[in-house]
């Protein structure tokens, strides 16, 4: 062994010692051999030629951009892992439909990820089978009216068809021209927009979006494009204004979902400010069935505020709550005063709303403008005639009266007065007999 070892020193030196002479340095430039820590013998060079190796200039590392390049890995992975997390989820809940259909619930043939998403948001397993079986009566309505249509296509095909075999096509009057729907939407427009340079501003708060589920939202917008066109097809129509309308917002996507196109060319005012920010403080009124005043006529120069929410649970207060908060004046419809009024909330739906606002601008007739509550939640009208005739014979009365009793105030002491003439002159009397 001792042999092996001197025989690889030599040749290790015979090899390395020319390399020294020229550089000078013997003893540093030799290959010593390991020490007894390591498990292998193993050649480590001398200190001069790692001096020389390291010479070589090395690039310096970017601790900033590695923690960049870290982190954007690390969110790459947890956006892979909600995906993966999401698409399971998403899985698991089209087949629990699937299983419910094969058991015979009422379910819909089609659903949407849309509406699968908000079936995941339904807590309860009653809440998403109710859910369900909306979607499967709304999916019902569809196909009908589908059919429908095709029925009267073809009857309109048939009725033609016979015209033409027998030439004897139904007679057209000829003598008014027909108004055809896009010369009738063209007017529309244009007083609508006559109404947003002119017209009296109504605005609907969307500060409300916390209050609701989503089917509440889907209806609220459903009353709001109603109502939309109602005022579209009004005689003297409001300046709609959308107010508190965040982008990307829950009424923001509904509108756009059903609207499509027509979102950016609609005819009404939509801003994320707030009605307090763009009108001032003392020409706003807040109507709100919780109000204790009573609204007692409509107001020209005033603008109205009708808060847009659907409320299947009925929580009172919160749009009087909110009215509050900004210190606005807020008013009622007078229901109780015109209506008998059977049992119930008497909260309206903002199609009605607009519609007992349009009557009452044009007319001003409170019978008039609630004809169009519905008669589900009434009995009938109050005779507004005989309550006024009522009022007024009290307030004659309540006169006379008044009257009759000042008239003996009167009386009573002109008695005492004569009372005592009379006896003072019966002592004269008495005295000079």
């Amino acid at each position: 062994m001792k042999f092996f070892n001197m025989l690889l020193r030599s040749i290790v030196r015979r090899s390395v010692f020319p390399f020294a002479m020229q550089n000078g340095s013997k003893k540093d430039l030799f290959l010593t051999t390991p020490q007894r820590s390591f498990p292998c013998r193993t050649l480590i060079l001398s200190p001069a030629l790692k001096k020389q190796i390291s010479s070589s200039p090395t690039e310096k590392l970017d601790l900033d951009g590695w923690k960049n390049v870290m982190r954007s890995g690390m969110q790459e992975e947890v956006g892979e892992a909600s995906e993966s997390e999401e698409d399971s989820t998403l899985a698991a809940t089209r087949e629990l439909v699937e299983m419910w259909r094969l058991a015979g619930k009422t379910v819909p043939e089609n659903i949407s990820e849309e509406e699968i998403k908000t079936l995941m948001e339904c807590s309860t397993k009653s809440s998403k089978k109710k859910y369900l079986k909306y979607l499967a009566v709304k999916e019902k309505v569809k196909k009908a009216n589908k059919v429908k249509q095709e029925k009267q296509k073809e009857a309109k095909r048939e009725r033609l068809e016979k015209a033409k075999k027998n030439d004897t096509g139904e007679l057209k009057n000829t003598f008014l021209l027909q108004f055809w729907s896009k010369s009738m939407d063209k007017m529309y427009n244009w007083r609508t927009a006559q109404a947003m340079i002119f017209g009296q501003p109504l605005v609907f708060d969307m500060a409300y979006e916390n209050y609701m589920s989503r089917r509440e939202m889907e209806n609220t917008v459903n009353q709001l494009m109603e109502t939309e066109g109602w005022n579209r097809r009004a005689v003297d129509p409001f300046h709609l204004h959308f107010c508190n309308v965040k982008v990307d917002g829950p009424y923001h996507k509904e509108f756009v979902k059903r609207y499509g196109e027509a979102w950016d060319n609609l005819l009404v005012t939509v801003t994320e400010q707030s009605h307090t920010d763009v009108f001032p403080s003392d020409k706003l009124i807040y109507l709100t069935a919780d109000s204790p005043n009573v609204m007692k006529k409509f107001e020209h120069d005033k603008i109205y505020i009708v808060g847009s929410m659907v409320d299947r649970n009925i929580q009172t207060g919160i749009s009087l709550a909110h009215a509050k908060r900004l210190k606005l004046t807020t008013e009622r419809l007078p229901l109780e005063r015109y209506l008998k009024w059977e049992t119930g909330a008497k909260n309206l739906t903002l199609d009605q709303m607009i519609r007992i606002l349009l009557t009452l601008k044009d007319t001003g007739n409170w019978l008039e403008a609630l004809k169009f509550v519905p008669k589900r939640k009434y009995e009938a009208f109050v005779d507004t005639s005989f309550y006024s005739k009522h009022k007024t014979d009290t307030g004659r009365r309540t006169k006379v009266f008044e009257f009759s009793n000042s008239k003996e105030k009167v009386k009573k002491p002109f008695v005492e007065n004569s009372f005592r003439k009379q006896t003072q002159k019966k002592w004269w009397i008495a005295e000079e007999s």
